[in-house]
């Protein structure tokens, strides 16, 4: 029988951590999805996001001290996987207790951000566009003007959050760091692989069909994959080595 392991997840930009609670039926039974809500959208929707990368890192770490214990792996897409990079390397700074594996999906690695990706981009017109190419957004929401409007200043804040993002250049964290990609996203190759300089031991990389949101079109490969890594970081894969898939 598995160990249990409490799966925080944190939402692409522009997103409500209600992307993953489908997760919780569909993953075994050992892995407890933590849905991370940020301020500004679903359930916090009242609360005005956060625009600056360091602030919301530090507001997490907070928040989700009690899930941040024992038997845990962090787990983003897109900004989430920066997020949790930086979650990450903000518990080692604080001594805290570090998770068994950091899982990052749909993202460049955090030395090789494009910082020309996300500015200008505070029009509206802009963010739709980012919208429409990156292909994860429902149609009622470009039909909805309300629902509309709040993605779009939920996205806004985001991408300051992302824009806000400096590399301080620290050392590899020590932990298992699973990367996962879409072989048709706009994300350049090279800028994904680069993920590996940020692991102190075990790394690997998973390659799906799709673009940016392959964890949504390849749903069931991807999760089976999850499912794959995260066995083997409980089973011992902490000290495996290096691996490209």
């Amino acid at each position: 029988m598995e160990t249990s392991v409490s799966l925080l997840c944190l939402p692409c930009a522009g997103a409500s951590a209600t992307m993953y609670l489908r997760w919780r039926r569909l993953l075994p039974g050992w892995i407890r999805v933590v849905p991370v809500e940020l301020p500004g959208r679903g359930s916090r929707s009242a609360e005005s996001p956060l625009r600056d990368f360091d602030s919301l890192v530090a507001q997490v770490c907070a928040e989700q001290a009690d899930a941040m214990r024992g038997n845990f792996a962090i787990f983003g897409h897109s900004m989430g996987a920066l997020l949790a990079y930086g979650i990450a390397c903000r518990l080692r700074t604080m001594g805290r207790e570090l998770p068994v594996a950091l899982l990052a999906s749909g993202s460049s690695a955090p030395s090789r951000r494009d910082p020309a990706r996300f500015a200008g981009k505070t029009d509206d017109a802009s963010l739709i566009a980012d919208l429409r190419k990156q292909g994860g957004t429902p149609e009622e929401v470009f039909a909805s003007a309300e629902l509309m409007r709040i993605t779009l200043d939920v996205l806004g804040a985001d991408y300051r959050v992302c824009e806000g993002f400096r590399h301080a250049g620290d050392a590899p964290l020590p932990v298992p760091l699973h990367v996962f990609a879409g072989h048709h996203d706009d994300i350049d190759a090279e800028r994904i692989r680069a993920w590996s300089a940020e692991a102190g031991g075990v790394f690997t990389l998973d390659w799906f069909d799709g673009g940016h949101f392959f964890i949504r079109h390849q749903e069931a490969a991807f999760l089976a994959a999850l499912s794959q890594r995260l066995g083997g970081v409980v089973a011992g894969g902490r000290h495996a080595t290096h691996a490209l898939a």
